[in-house]
């Protein structure tokens, strides 16, 4: 089942973001099956604000239990975190449901 992630960054937080990256990216990477796209949101000036991930997972236990181990999250980067569930239309320029 897809969930769609969305978090958005304290205010002032992008130093604490950039020092737990490497972090994260190891956690992306050991979990990249179940990442079904992903990257940074950004502010108006292009710097990172927040994070967007549509992930592949059973249930809604297993998509916050993903979530929940993100060393972005247990470093306190997020104001605000929304996970829903996400359903695909369109895939690459392909129509892939109705």
């Amino acid at each position: 089942m897809l969930f769609a992630v969305i978090h958005t960054d304290r205010p002032g937080s992008l130093d604490l973001r950039m020092a737990t990256r490497p972090a994260h990216l190891t956690y992306a990477e050991a979990h990249a099956a179940k990442i079904v796209s992903g990257g940074a949101l950004l502010d108006a000036d292009g710097r990172p604000a927040g994070s967007m991930l549509v992930i592949d997972v059973a249930d809604r236990a297993e998509a916050e239990a993903l979530v929940a181990i993100d060393p972005y999250v247990k470093a306190g980067l997020f104001e605000s975190s929304v996970i829903r569930p996400f359903r695909q239309v369109y895939k690459d320029g392909v129509k892939v449901a109705p």
